[in-house]
Protein backbone atom coordinates (compact mmCIF):
# COMPACT_ATOMS: atom_id res chain seq x y z
CA UNK A 1 0.00 0.00 0.00
CA UNK A 2 1.43 3.73 -0.75
CA UNK A 3 1.32 6.28 1.45
CA UNK A 4 -1.79 8.87 1.90
CA UNK A 5 -2.02 11.46 -0.06
CA UNK A 6 -2.23 14.64 2.17
CA UNK A 7 -4.48 17.65 0.50
CA UNK A 8 -4.70 19.85 3.22
CA UNK A 9 -3.75 21.05 6.74
CA UNK A 10 -6.79 19.00 8.27
CA UNK A 11 -5.51 15.95 6.86
CA UNK A 12 -2.95 16.17 9.82
CA UNK A 13 -5.10 15.95 12.07
CA UNK A 14 -5.23 19.03 13.64
CA UNK A 15 -1.63 19.50 14.34
CA UNK A 16 0.46 22.56 13.23
CA UNK A 17 4.12 21.90 13.06
CA UNK A 18 6.25 25.16 13.78
CA UNK A 19 10.11 26.02 13.47
CA UNK A 20 9.22 29.52 15.85
CA UNK A 21 11.13 28.15 19.46
CA UNK A 22 9.42 31.14 20.87
CA UNK A 23 5.95 29.92 19.17
CA UNK A 24 2.56 29.90 22.39
CA UNK A 25 -0.41 28.89 21.16
CA UNK A 26 -2.90 31.42 21.33
CA UNK A 27 -5.90 30.90 23.34
CA UNK A 28 -9.17 32.25 21.85
CA UNK A 29 -11.41 31.57 24.81
CA UNK A 30 -12.68 34.28 27.10
CA UNK A 31 -11.64 34.09 30.79
CA UNK A 32 -14.12 36.31 32.19
CA UNK A 33 -17.29 38.88 31.17
CA UNK A 34 -17.08 42.29 31.47
CA UNK A 35 -18.29 45.20 33.44
CA UNK A 36 -21.86 46.19 32.15
CA UNK A 37 -20.17 49.37 32.17
CA UNK A 38 -17.52 48.40 29.55
CA UNK A 39 -19.92 46.54 27.57
CA UNK A 40 -20.90 47.44 24.32
CA UNK A 41 -24.18 46.20 23.22
CA UNK A 42 -26.81 46.11 20.09
CA UNK A 43 -30.19 45.69 19.92
CA UNK A 44 -31.40 44.67 16.53
CA UNK A 45 -34.64 44.09 14.95
CA UNK A 46 -35.26 41.03 12.69
CA UNK A 47 -37.16 38.77 10.97
CA UNK A 48 -35.17 37.05 8.64
CA UNK A 49 -34.42 33.66 8.30
CA UNK A 50 -37.05 32.68 10.74
CA UNK A 51 -40.07 32.44 8.76
CA UNK A 52 -41.22 36.09 9.18
CA UNK A 53 -41.50 35.89 12.64
CA UNK A 54 -40.11 38.90 14.35
CA UNK A 55 -37.36 38.87 16.96
CA UNK A 56 -35.11 41.15 19.02
CA UNK A 57 -31.43 40.75 18.92
CA UNK A 58 -28.75 41.11 21.22
CA UNK A 59 -25.58 41.34 19.55
CA UNK A 60 -21.83 42.71 21.30
CA UNK A 61 -22.06 40.92 24.90
CA UNK A 62 -17.79 39.96 26.04
CA UNK A 63 -17.59 37.34 28.58
CA UNK A 64 -18.72 33.78 29.66
CA UNK A 65 -21.77 31.56 27.92
CA UNK A 66 -22.92 31.56 31.21
CA UNK A 67 -23.45 34.81 32.39
CA UNK A 68 -24.77 35.66 28.49
CA UNK A 69 -27.65 33.17 29.00
CA UNK A 70 -28.00 34.71 32.79
CA UNK A 71 -28.65 37.69 31.07
CA UNK A 72 -30.78 36.23 28.19
CA UNK A 73 -33.24 34.77 31.21
CA UNK A 74 -33.19 37.65 32.61
CA UNK A 75 -34.63 39.69 29.53
CA UNK A 76 -37.03 36.81 28.57
CA UNK A 77 -38.38 37.00 32.20
CA UNK A 78 -38.88 40.77 32.40
CA UNK A 79 -40.55 40.64 28.69
CA UNK A 80 -42.62 37.75 29.70
CA UNK A 81 -41.55 35.85 26.36
CA UNK A 82 -39.60 32.97 24.76
CA UNK A 83 -36.19 33.21 23.65
CA UNK A 84 -32.48 31.87 23.29
CA UNK A 85 -28.69 32.22 22.86
CA UNK A 86 -27.24 30.98 19.60
CA UNK A 87 -23.88 32.33 18.28
CA UNK A 88 -23.34 34.63 20.92
CA UNK A 89 -26.51 36.40 20.36
CA UNK A 90 -29.42 36.76 22.67
CA UNK A 91 -32.62 36.36 20.29
CA UNK A 92 -35.70 37.38 22.01
CA UNK A 93 -39.24 36.31 20.34
CA UNK A 94 -40.56 39.80 19.17
CA UNK A 95 -40.54 43.13 18.64
CA UNK A 96 -39.43 44.11 22.28
CA UNK A 97 -36.10 46.21 21.43
CA UNK A 98 -37.22 49.38 23.36
CA UNK A 99 -37.76 47.75 26.28
CA UNK A 100 -35.28 45.39 26.43
CA UNK A 101 -32.87 48.96 26.27
CA UNK A 102 -34.35 49.99 28.87
CA UNK A 103 -33.79 47.05 30.96
CA UNK A 104 -30.05 46.99 29.97
CA UNK A 105 -29.78 50.01 30.45
CA UNK A 106 -31.23 49.91 34.42
CA UNK A 107 -28.64 47.00 34.54
CA UNK A 108 -25.69 49.44 34.00
CA UNK A 109 -24.95 48.15 30.25
CA UNK A 110 -24.41 50.69 27.52
CA UNK A 111 -26.86 49.99 24.43
CA UNK A 112 -26.90 51.16 20.90
CA UNK A 113 -30.52 50.91 19.13
CA UNK A 114 -29.46 49.67 15.40
CA UNK A 115 -31.84 49.64 12.62
CA UNK A 116 -35.28 50.99 11.69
Amino acid sequence: MGKKKMNSLEDLGGFVFSTNDDFELENDTIEETLAPKKQQLEAHFSNKGRGGKIVTVVRGFVGLEDDLKALAKLLKVKCGVGGSVKDNEIIIQGNYRDKIIQILQKEGYNVKRVGG
